[in-house]
Parts: structure tokens; sequence; C-alpha cells
């Protein structure tokens, strides 16, 4: 079930109280960038040789979402077989990593403005 999902379950039982919504969590998210980890070695002075006797540093595939206050979070994506590596899927599984981050952090937030 997704984020999505869950929030259209809560709006149809009529739950009305403060919460984190998954239109929040992407309206505080301005920026993002994804990289390898090969791509993270690639300045290193033997950049070369890691990479080629650590191939899978290609499959693994990093999100950092920056937030309207500044933070960052991290998401990740690893492929197992280099035979299914996409680029794009890994992507996407990164950057969902990195979101499910946002809500506890939000989460937080919300609670500490609703004991105040």
């Amino acid at each position: 079930m997704s984020d999505k999902d869950i929030e259209q379950e809560i709006q149809a039982k009529g739950k009305t109280a403060p919460r984190v919504t998954p239109d929040h969590i992407e309206s505080i998210i301005i920026g993002e960038l994804y990289f390898t980890a090969a791509d993270g070695v690639s300045t290193h002075p033997q950049a070369d040789i890691i990479i080629r006797e650590h191939s899978e540093l290609g499959l693994l595939t990093f999100c950092v979402l920056k937030l309207k206050n500044g933070f960052t979070v991290t998401g990740e994506s690893a492929c197992a077989s280099p035979e299914n590596f996409d680029p794009e899927i890994g992507q996407k599984i990164a950057r969902a990593n990195a979101v499910q981050k946002i809500w506890p952090l939000e989460g937080y937030l919300l609670k500490q403005r609703l004991s105040e």
C-alpha cells in the first residue's frame, strides 16, 4: 500500500486531525541529486583502479533530497544482479527510500507543534 493509498483511506474514513501527508512531504523537497557509488569515487586519485576492482560500485545508487530548511536525507538502492541494473529504476527506489526517512522527521515536528 502506497503513502497516497493510505492518505486516501484516511480521508475516506473522515479523519481530519492534523497529520503529515504525502503532499506535505513532497512540498518540502526542494532539490534532489542522484549518483552511483562509482560516481562518488570518481575524483579519488586511484578511481580507475577502484572502479575496475569494484565494479559493483556502479550498481549502488544514491539519492540526496534537500528539504526547505536545508536539511538533507539520503536513500540508496543496490542491485544484486548487474544484468538487472537500470539507472532509472535505481533512482526511483533510492528516492522512495529517502522519502521514507522524511516521515518520522516531519511527524516529530508536527507532534512538537501540537504539544506547544
